[in-house]
């Protein structure tokens, strides 16, 4: 299960992030080759790279497994910001958003 999903994940995440592999390779200290090695699942990272890894991409390891979570950065901004909200403006905004989901 995650031969498949642990480099399409780091492929998205990177994609998203607009870094190339070579870049991403680079910024972790590692070969030029390094991150498509891992996408092209001919390597598999160690634990404490993957800890890097995640660093990098600025998300917990639980956010790294969560397939459903797209956008697993802005999201944690977006609950940052709803944390500073009053009640009234939260119940506003907690509307909106389903509203959006059920579309």
């Amino acid at each position: 299960m995650y031969d498949d999903f642990f480099p399409e994940r780091i492929a998205k995440l990177r994609n998203k992030k607009g870094v190339s592999a070579r870049d991403m390779s680079l910024s972790l200290g590692q070969s030029e080759s390094y991150i498509n090695m891992i996408e092209n699942k001919k390597s598999f990272p160690s634990m404490a790279i993957f800890f890097v890894i995640c660093d990098y991409f600025n998300i917990t390891p639980q956010e790294f497994f969560e397939a459903d979570n797209n956008n697993p950065v802005k999201l944690n901004e977006v609950i940052t910001d709803l944390k500073k909200l009053g009640d009234n403006d939260f119940t506003h905004v907690a509307g909106v958003i389903k509203g959006l989901a059920n579309k």
